[in-house]
């Protein structure tokens, strides 16, 4: 039990994932094999109810109108766009398109509608002859509900169906419907162009009349600043050509004055010690100062060279060389004066000069700067003049268009196909109707199936043993008895019963013993092997078979458990320790012989009531007679001195115990064995019960051989799964001569020698 506990506490593996997937797949298919009636019979009322509501739904015929949306309206006065209007940014939007479904399905269309059909009146339409017009919003509503608005997918068309049950009624409604919204749009089309004639017209007279503001104002601004009639762009050209030759002219005479300043300062360098000093640009442009220059220096070098020949500075030579040299110097320095005159004369009017065109240049620039700021004033009233001007030829311009759109009255919803009256009805679609009511039952069967199996809380399965219950799973055994100890059903009935269910001649719980080769036989071996070998070292000796509730076979299971350890020849005792409903005494034959009560009140001994059965090797005591008391007869001193002398006297002792939940008797004795089977019957048992039977045997700290899973019908979709119990519920016994012979007859020839 403490291995099955640790093996639950262990992490699920992905193989353990996919084994808990196979078991709600295989799950699902066993619910729906169990309730595969409800399933079919939820299909076909479903089936049949949806067929049968069809055929009293009334024929609907539908009657269409197709309507296209054209951006691209007819524009007579050419495809110039229409900037008032603007349809063609919002034609191509979804925005659009879903207004106009909004549109065909409004009030204001469908009351056209009603009062251009009168069907306020029409008691066809209605269903009923009005006694007074109907209300125009019942009206409205009724129509709305016929009315079906479908866009075409992939296109700018749109379908206009309405159902009615009448085929000329749908008809008419159809072709109202989308002449009235097409009159609509026509409608609304025709005012937005008159109020737009309008606007236009008031517009108009109000532009004309800043116009001539704006005319007058910019004459009566070149009459104030005195500007030409030229333009001011011509007039600010030719200041700028003034101001381009003033300025000219002013640098060339400063670039005059710089150069004469520059000739005054070099000659100022000249003095009478070194006259000869000229600066090369005066000689290149002065020939006779050239000319001077040499004859000055030809009279230095004539002095120098008479010195150098020895001669004093009083020979009369050299004083004649001097003279000579300061003849040329006078002259030489003479004329360098008088340029530097001349350069200071020409400097002084160049600073006049230099004057007079600064000041034209300044006063150009101040004529540029104020024509410069009436010139923005200007461009402002020629502006607002031009702006004006264009809006008003604009506004001519729009009102002549505007006011032949209103007169051509042009409409960008076309109707396509005109309704035509339907000769075949669209509902009730009775084909349709039939699948989904069958789709509808097949569900809900499986609704009911899954339910049912879900709510269905009891123990089937192995499996089921070892996850909802937590213990380990011994072993099953098929059905064999209708082993009903707590039902009204005479001992007769029930024996009959059994075996015309296991047809046998003995009791059906001898069958194990009767039939060794069946599969019940198989599976109580199957059972008395586990049990040998969970514990070898410490074999169950004593071991208590109980159940959680009555009915659940614990007698069949204990007596089969007997047997199949007498068949494996060992000395084995069967006591009947239900000593509320004891049943060992009739299957045994032992009815009103002494038994277990008879050794704990004295009267008799253990070799006195355990008697051999027809069973070899197994000794059967029966309950004796009933005790008011049975819970203290099985608590007392006495009872265990009678368990440890009958395990003396034999290999193993095998217990009957009644129920634990009913009573307390069974718990009691738990503690006095070496093993618990506990016994469950396959589809009866709730889980429920298990548990609170296992908690009353876990509280008294009994040792829990496993369970067993009782009345087992190997036949049912539960165990159509589990192949390895073929044998158990066919048995592997001998052939007979029959199956033998006809096993014979289908046997392949040898093949031939090689």
């Amino acid at each position: 039990m403490s291995n099955t506990a640790d093996h639950h506490a262990e992490p699920a593996s992905p193989a353990a994932n996919e084994g808990s997937a196979l078991d709600s797949v295989l799950w699902i298919v066993r619910a729906i094999r169990k309730s595969w009636a409800i399933i079919v019979a939820a299909v076909l009322l479903a089936g049949g109810g949806s067929l049968l509501y069809s055929k009293t739904l009334p024929k609907v015929y539908e009657a269409q109108s197709l309507l296209e949306f054209d951006p691209d309206v007819i524009k007579p006065l050419g495809n110039k766009a229409d900037p008032l209007i603007g349809w063609s940014a919002v034609w191509d939007t979804q925005q659009y398109y879903e207004t106009q479904y909004k549109i065909i399905q409004s009030d204001r269309v469908l009351s056209m509608v009603v009062r251009n059909l009168g069907l306020q009146n029409d008691a066809e339409f209605l269903g009923y002859k009005p006694a007074a017009p109907a209300p125009l919003d019942d009206t409205i509503a009724a129509l709305r509900a016929r009315l079906i608005v479908e866009p075409v997918k992939g296109s700018r068309l749109v379908a206009l169906r309405i159902q009615d049950t009448r085929p000329a009624m749908a008809q008419r409604l159809a072709d109202a419907v989308a002449k009235a919204y097409i009159k609509q749009n026509l409608d609304k089309m025709v005012s937005a162009t008159e109020d737009t004639v309008v606007w236009l017209s008031g517009q108009l007279d109000h532009f004309k009349a800043e116009l001539e503001q704006n005319e007058n104002s910019l004459h009566e601004f070149k009459k104030q600043n005195d500007l030409p009639s030229s333009t001011l762009e011509d007039l600010s050209k030719m200041i700028r050509l003034e101001m381009q030759e003033f300025d000219s002219a002013l640098t060339r005479t400063r670039m005059r004055k710089s150069e004469l300043a520059a000739r005054h300062h070099e000659l100022s360098k000249i003095t009478a010690e070194n006259p000869d000093q000229v600066p090369a640009s005066e000689l290149l442009s002065n020939s006779f100062l050239g000319q001077l220059r040499q004859h000055y220096q030809a009279a230095v070098r004539e002095r120098a060279e008479l010195l150098a020949e020895g001669k004093g500075e009083n020979h009369p030579a050299v004083k004649k060389a001097d003279e000579k040299a300061a003849i040329a110097r006078t002259q030489l320095l003479s004329e360098v004066k008088n340029i530097q005159g001349a350069i200071a004369r020409d400097l002084s009017i160049l600073e006049r000069q230099e004057g007079g065109e600064a000041s034209l240049y300044e006063t150009s620039r101040k004529r540029a700067v104020e024509l410069n700021l009436k010139e923005l004033e200007f461009h402002r009233l020629d502006r607002l003049r031009a702006q004006n001007e264009k809006l008003y030829g604009m506004l001519i311009e729009q009102l002549k268009e505007a006011d032949l759109r209103r007169m051509m009255n042009t409409n960008n919803i076309r109707l396509v196909d005109s309704p035509t009256e339907p000769k075949e009805p669209v509902a009730p679609r009775i084909s349709v109707n039939v699948l989904f009511g069958l789709l509808g039952g097949l569900l809900f069967g499986l609704a009911l199936a899954l339910l049912r199996e879900q709510l269905d809380n009891t123990i089937k399965t192995p499996e089921s043993v070892e996850q909802k219950l937590g213990v380990t799973f011994l072993g099953l055994l098929p059905e064999i008895a209708e082993d009903d100890d707590g039902g009204d059903r005479s001992g007769k009935k029930r024996r009959q019963r059994a075996r015309r269910l296991a047809k046998t001649e003995l009791a059906p719980e001898l069958l194990v013993h009767e039939r060794p080769t069946s599969g019940a036989a198989e599976a109580a071996r199957s059972l008395r092997t586990n049990l040998m070998f969970m514990n070898p070292d410490r074999p169950f000796r004593r071991l208590l078979v109980t159940s959680a509730a009555p009915a659940e076979g614990k007698t069949t299971v204990a007596v089969s458990i007997a047997i199949s350890l007498a068949q494996g020849g060992q000395r084995v005792c069967i006591v009947d320790c239900d000593l509320r409903r004891p049943r060992l005494h009739r299957i045994f034959d032992r009815a009103g012989d002494i038994g277990l009560t008879n050794v704990m009140v004295g009267d008799a001994t253990i070799d006195e009531v355990a008697k051999p059965t027809i069973v070899p090797n197994l000794f059967c005591i029966p309950c004796g007679p009933i005790p008011p008391n049975s819970a203290d007869v099985v608590a007392s001193e006495k009872f265990k001195r009678f368990l440890d002398d009958l395990s003396k006297k034999f290999d193993r002792v095998v217990l009957d115990s009644p129920p634990i939940v009913a009573v307390t008797d069974s718990a009691i004795v738990s503690t006095l064995v070496d093993g618990v089977v506990f016994v469950i019957r396959a589809s009866k048992t709730h889980t429920a019960t298990c548990k609170s039977a296992l908690r009353a045997l876990r509280d008294v700290d009994a040792p829990i051989a496993g369970a067993v899973l009782n009345a087992v019908n190997l036949k049912s979709h539960e165990y159509s799964y589990y192949h390895y119990y073929y044998y158990k519920r066919e048995g592997y016994a001998p052939l007979t001569p029959a199956q033998q012979a006809a096993l014979d007859d289908n046997r392949q020839p040898p093949a031939p020698p090689n």
